[in-house]
């Protein structure tokens, strides 16, 4: 038998990183590229890595001898290199979506689904549209026929632990689910929750992100604004990741809102994948990307409304001036405040204590006509239903009957107990003068509520991101703005060792898709 001759190893240099190729035979192999390919590399290492072992490894160190690559391929695993490749197929890290807290509801897949539960066993199989009611007993998840407008799909209820629903595709109808009256990507998990169950929704982050983008903003909004929105909303996902909690988000504005298929949209769906898998990054760590709908003018520093000041939430200029909600006031009649402050019987007056910089209320003193309360700005904005609390109060304008003269009125603003303000007369009439210290009588009265934003103030204005892009921003133009100091990175779990390195891709490159090198996403 004649000698196999040795494997032919090529090591290919340029741009900073080494290639490896070689020949076939049983110790022989393509290796592939120890770095990230930059967009400009000739050679388009599409082509599945075939994995060595570790003694492949050496015995290739052998072959090569000393070269500069020996000390690239220590630091080579075959365990990263398949993350490596899980990366480049597009791998999305999965979120635990909490849709719904219920004693029951009803569940579909579009082009039919399994039941399965919490071993794995399949319970049914369900039909295209074909339809199943879910209720809470006894600390378990019941499943049992919809009664209405189909053939009953169970004999008898099934009582599980926990209960999945896995969508199945079928002709043209997709792999989705029903919840009610909304359709959803990804898988549906339910557990008992207390006398309720919980809807969960799990779902790879890419595949959750057009909807949340759709959710929070309109999807006529510039592209920019909306990439801004992907990125922001896919780091405050990603962040609040916890395999110890039942759930990482709420699909509400206690997380973020995200309403399913119903608010994709091309765009939507155009701002996430042209940014897919950025994140914002303060050293380390994944920013708590928080956003709000309008700063009024100026966004918070985090330290002013919350408890820690975080070095990248800090007040700036918000370029939301002239916006919907920009500006705005709110009538607060005295029912509604006899209402909301019944222990001490209304409201006299809100007086502010103390505010932050920018100007929100950080606490204030409401009085009543039998008492007073102290209350931060958060609990008074949540009293009062205040879009923000940037906000000052005025009594409501008043109406009475002038001396002599029923029935004619005049505006003005006073406290109870004051002296009365005239302004201009209604009606285009002239009324008498006040009586000589005229006071109007204690009891609640109206207050004007007058704000400018939407939201907590702290982080990205959504607002203000439709205005920079009108001004033609760029998406990472508005996070660096709103976000003080944080990168624009691609996302990867924490792998030590060069081939975690941060990837130098250019915003909107896809960088998932694109080589780097990075770790395997895990639920």
């Amino acid at each position: 038998m004649l000698p196999r001759p040795p494997c032919p190893v090529l090591l290919l240099s340029g741009g900073g990183g080494v290639a490896v190729v070689s020949g076939t035979g049983h110790n022989c192999f393509a290796f592939g590229v120890l770095r990230r390919p930059s967009v400009t590399d000739p050679l388009p290492f599409s082509a599945p890595l075939a994995l060595p072992s570790r003694r492949t490894l050496k015995r290739l160190i052998g072959v090569l001898g000393g070269t500069l690559a020996f000390p690239l391929l220590l630091s080579a695993s075959p365990a990263r290199l398949a993350d490596a490749q899980a990366a480049k197929a597009g791998t999305s890290p999965e979120l635990r979506v909490l849709l719904l807290e219920s004693a029951g509801f009803r569940i579909a897949g579009d082009g039919g689904a399994r039941l399965v539960d919490g071993t794995g066993k399949e319970l049914l199989r369900l039909p295209p549209g074909g339809m199943v009611a879910i209720r809470s007993s006894a600390g378990r998840v019941v499943v049992d026929s919809a009664s209405e407008g189909q053939a009953p799909l169970l004999a008898q209820p099934l009582a599980v632990g926990e209960l999945w629903l896995v969508p199945i595709a079928h002709g043209s109808a997709a792999a989705t689910f029903q919840l009610q009256q909304r359709r959803y990507h990804g898988r549906l998990l339910v557990r008992p929750a207390n006398d309720l169950l919980r809807a969960i929704n799990v779902i790879g982050v890419e595949t959750y992100l057009p909807s949340v983008v759709g959710s929070e903003m309109p999807a006529s909004w510039p592209l920019e604004a909306l990439r801004a929105q992907a990125v922001a909303a896919r780091t405050y996902a990603l962040r609040q990741r916890n395999p110890e909690a039942p759930f990482d988000l709420k699909a509400t504005v206690s997380s973020q809102v995200y309403k399913g298929l119903e608010a994709e949209t091309a765009s939507t769906r155009q701002a996430t994948t042209t940014t897919r898998g950025l994140v914002l990054m303060y050293g380390n760590s994944l920013i708590n990307a928080v956003f709000h709908s309008s700063g009024g003018g100026v966004t918070e520093n985090s330290g002013d409304l919350w408890t820690r000041q975080l070095p990248y939430l800090v007040s700036v200029r918000d370029f939301d001036e002239t916006g919907p909600v920009s500006q705005w006031k709110k009538d607060l009649a005295p029912e509604f405040l006899a209402e909301a402050f019944a222990e001490i019987g209304g409201v006299n007056r809100i007086d502010v204590i103390a505010s932050t910089a920018s100007g929100r209320v950080r606490q204030a003193r409401v009085i009543g006509p039998s008492g007073a309360l102290v209350l931060s700005g958060a609990q008074l904005r949540s009293r009062l239903g205040l879009r923000s609390t940037m906000v000052r109060f005025e009594a409501a304008p008043f109406r009475f009957e002038s001396r002599g003269e029923p029935g004619l009125s005049l505006a003005g603003d006073a406290q109870p107990g004051g002296p009365v303000r005239f302004s201009t007369p209604l009606g285009g009439l002239l009324g008498p003068p006040p009586p000589p210290g005229f006071q109007l009588p204690q009891q609640p009265i109206g207050l004007v509520a007058i704000g400018r934003g939407f939201g907590h103030g702290v982080g990205m204005s959504q607002w203000g991101a439709f205005a920079l892009a009108q001004r033609g921003e760029r998406f990472d133009q508005i996070l660096r703005h709103y976000y003080r100091g944080a990168e624009l990175r691609p996302f990867q779990e924490a792998v030590p060792g060069p081939l975690a390195a941060e990837s130098g891709a250019e915003p909107g490159s896809a960088p998932w898709m694109s080589g780097t090198f990075t770790a395997r996403y895990r639920p």
